[in-house]
């Protein structure tokens, strides 16, 4: 199982922290975002990775090289300026996926979660590849009341709001998804988001996916990167 980490962005909501620092090597409780995301995914069933950057690229370059633990099966991809989400992945699809292999993981930078990647490995083997993605979602945070899209009971995700008596759960995408390199078919290269390639899946009952419990956090703001490391110092859970 192959795996990315996108991690391109500038962090303009981040500044000044990130004048000198790209958001990924931000440190909570000591360690960067990054490494979090790097130890999580290795120690699944992940055993290649792909990391995209821009902003201050050479230091995640740099940091990848001085451990020799990573250097063996992580690949750096810079952008001189940010693909976008979409535009990212398209940019490193050829080191994701290969003839017998459809499906990867893609994981945002920015967010922070003792997810077990392992449950999406297991889900990519039962996948059919008519299904072009599978998104993890979470509860809806405070910054982000209104959630993303719709979970329905039969595991689909839509955006457009259910029928009357549907009990489908508004959601927030966490930014961990088991993704189809068929989603990127037709794809020029270049700047490209995600979402409205997705939206365009759902509208074709394409994209599947489930709620997990697990800590998870949106590490967007020097605030929320304080509450993070208040949260792994204290070993307490996340409300």
């Amino acid at each position: 199982m192959k795996a990315m980490i996108l991690a391109a962005g500038l962090g303009t909501r981040m500044r000044p922290l990130t004048n000198h620092t790209p958001k990924p090597l931000l440190k909570a409780a000591g360690k960067p975002l990054l490494q979090y995301h790097i130890e999580g995914l290795t120690s699944s069933a992940v055993d290649s990775l792909v990391i995209n950057t821009s902003w201050l690229g050479a230091q995640i370059s740099e940091f990848i090289n001085i451990h020799p633990l990573y250097k063996d099966n992580v690949q750096v991809i810079h952008e001189d300026e940010p693909l976008e989400t979409a535009g990212g992945i398209i940019n490193a699809l050829p080191l994701l996926v290969s003839e017998s292999e459809s499906f990867f993981i893609v994981v945002n930078g920015d967010v922070w979660t003792d997810f077990d990647y392992q449950e999406l490995s297991d889900i990519a083997s039962r996948l059919p590849d008519s299904v072009m993605g599978h998104l993890v979602m979470v509860d809806n945070p405070p910054q982000h009341p209104d959630g993303d899209f719709y979970l329905h009971p039969n595991g689909l995700l839509t955006d457009e709001a259910p029928n009357d008596g549907d009990p489908a759960e508004k959601l927030t995408f966490s930014g961990i998804s088991l993704l189809n390199k068929a989603l990127f078919q037709g794809c020029a290269p270049g700047k490209r988001p995600l979402a409205p390639l997705l939206r365009k899946a759902m509208a074709h009952r394409q994209i599947s996916g489930h709620k997990t419990d697990c800590t998870w956090m949106d590490i967007g703001t020097p605030e929320r990167l304080a509450q993070l490391n208040q949260h792994i110092l204290s070993g307490s859970s996340a409300s």
